[in-house]
């Protein structure tokens, strides 16, 4: 199966992450670096601005945690310490600031951490209500404009509403790249693969958004002509905890499954719903980032579960494979009530408790394959 060419330069930014070498152009220019470690964190306000949103990540595999550790409680998730890790030893130096979701207690234990050592010149910490009520919204609505006061008094700029405007259009235009790109994957041979999409999304998150768009815009036009045909047995859905691990989905795709949908926050759930018009840009994002495909750390759940079984209807799922990371509090909740969800019209689930990083081998491996002959048997009977 050919390879497609624009991938080619989205390599280049993955292979050369943290300080992706577009990074690494931006800050010789003398611009500022502002990373974020949830999705929840609306990066329009920070690329307004004149800084560069980043997502605060791991790399695509385990490391070890020995400085993480020192800091932070085994029981705290890997994502969390695999990101703190690779701060801790110089891999994010090049950081202006973080602002950080109080999404769990993890993410807050991290904020506690960043905050207290003053890893970066600038921290803030934005509260993210867990319901989607009028309150809610109105209180998120302050939490961003409190974002957008300090990010103000720390760069020495006003961030107009015509910049907020301007980027609102272009993370729209993203966000309605990617559905495009989403779309193919419904065919019966799409002509990208989930290993291959997960790479495309990680480069989002790892470069200027007006540098991204022309690539992702050429990715979608390759895409959409070049009848590449990726072929698979069960078309397979991923969820769970936060992945930027290409090497896991490719495990998947090799013993006979095709990732076609994912739900993530590293995936999806990024980049899901756009922003809509509003009188104002700040409550239009805050509406935005609230109102988007939710977390499992919000109310109501089957609100979530809803959404996820539209998703597997439209892209006509065979399975699904959650990927927990250990100790991620939200998702070992909400995950019964998941796979009750999809078990209730016939989907059925393989559970992973992993580490953030884990790629499909081993005991991992032997237990993806013995799903995919389970789903083997199903078809035949």
């Amino acid at each position: 199966m050919n390879e497609l060419s624009s991938l080619r330069a989205i390599r280049e930014v993955n292979a050369s992450f943290p300080y992706s070498d577009p990074v690494r152009a931006w800050k010789e220019e003398g611009r500022k670096v502002v990373a974020f470690q949830c999705a929840y964190m609306p990066e329009e306000v920070i690329w307004a601005a004149g800084a560069l949103p980043m997502r605060l990540t791991g790399s695509r595999g385990e490391i070890g945690l020995e400085e993480a550790n020192a800091y932070m409680y085994v029981n705290t998730c890997s994502f969390i310490r695999t990101s703190l890790e690779m701060v801790l030893t110089g891999q994010y130096d090049f950081l202006d600031g973080f602002v950080l979701g109080a999404t769990c207690d993890c993410s807050r234990r991290l904020a506690d951490l960043w905050q207290h050592f003053a890893l970066t010149p600038f921290v803030h910490v934005l509260t993210v209500p867990r319901k989607m009520t009028e309150w809610a919204y109105e209180l998120y609505e302050k939490e961003v404009r409190s974002l957008k006061n300090r990010l103000e008094g720390f760069l020495g700029v006003q961030i107009t509403d015509p910049a907020l405007w301007e980027a609102i259009d272009l993370y729209n235009r993203e966000r309605a790249l990617f559905r495009q790109l989403h779309e193919l994957r419904k065919l019966d041979s799409p002509p990208i693969t989930g290993s291959e999409t997960l790479e495309v999304l990680n480069a989002s998150r790892r470069m200027p958004p007006d540098q991204f768009v022309p690539l992702l815009e050429k990715l979608v036009e390759e895409a959409s002509t070049c009848g590449r045909a990726v072929q698979g047995q069960f078309r397979i859905l991923v969820n769970g905890s936060p992945m930027n691990n290409p090497e896991f989905l490719e495990a998947i795709e090799e013993l006979g499954g095709l990732v076609v949908i994912d739900e993530l926050c590293t995936g999806i759930r990024y980049w899901w719903e756009g922003v809509d018009a509003a009188p104002d840009p700040i409550q239009a994002i805050a509406r935005r980032y609230l109102h988007n495909f939710p977390c499992p750390r919000m109310e109501p759940s089957e609100d979530r579960a809803q959404r996820a079984l539209r998703i597997a209807e439209d892209y006509r799922v065979d399975g699904v494979v959650t990927e927990m990371v250990r100790y991620c509090v939200p998702w070992t909740m909400e995950q019964p009530l998941q796979r009750m969800a999809f078990e209730s019209v016939g989907i059925p689930v393989l559970e992973l408790d992993l580490e953030y990083g884990t790629a499909g081998t081993g005991p991992i491996r032997t237990r993806i394959q013995a799903f995919m002959e389970m789903l083997e048997t199903r078809a035949v009977v």
